[in-house]
């Protein structure tokens, strides 16, 4: 509930919280967000607070120092596509910025859903936004956990119709 209350959903700009979003909804697929969250600070001691100057320098050393780490979820997979995403970052950079690049993928307002069954998975934007990712080397960055992460950084307001947060959420946005 705090998770919704305060954070899921307010609208994030600066580059090192989407990028710590996007490792950590990928980390989540399959698994449940709540699992995430309470391992959330371990994820940020062991991911040196999600700073991708740092990660991008980790080696096959960190990989296995990594994926001893009972704090964390042991992907191997998981966690080479977060040093990988972090080299893909620093790419990113020559050319724009995390924030521009998701950000320029914000779906027309839309009606807020009714229910949480409204709510979708993905949207044609969060396919687009993965394919560009994608393009750019990127990997965990399907277009359900692009979604997700979308949602989580208010790219999208999903807080159902009703919910108390909905309209602070929209408020920044605007």
């Amino acid at each position: 509930m705090r998770y919704h209350d305060e954070e899921w959903g307010r609208p994030i700009l600066e580059e090192r919280p989407l990028y710590e979003k996007i490792v950590l909804e990928g980390f989540q697929a399959g698994l449940s967000w709540l699992t995430i969250l309470r391992k959330r600070p371990a994820f940020r001691s062991a991911f040196a607070g999600f700073d991708p100057e740092r990660i991008a320098r980790f080696t096959s050393r960190d990989v296995e120092r990594l994926l001893g780490d009972a704090g964390i979820v042991r992907h191997r997979g998981k966690i080479e596509s977060t040093i990988n995403n972090a080299r893909r970052l620093l790419e990113l950079r020559r050319s724009g910025s995390l924030t521009d690049l998701v950000w320029s993928h914000r779906p027309q307002r839309s009606a807020a859903p009714r229910s949480i069954a409204e709510v979708p998975a993905q949207a044609p934007e969060s396919v687009a936004l993965s394919r560009e990712l994608r393009s750019r080397g990127w990997s965990f960055v399907g277009p359900t956990t692009v979604y997700a992460m979308m949602q989580a950084v208010g790219v999208v307001n999903d807080h159902v119709a009703g919910c108390w947060v909905r309209a602070e959420c929209d408020s920044p946005r605007r």
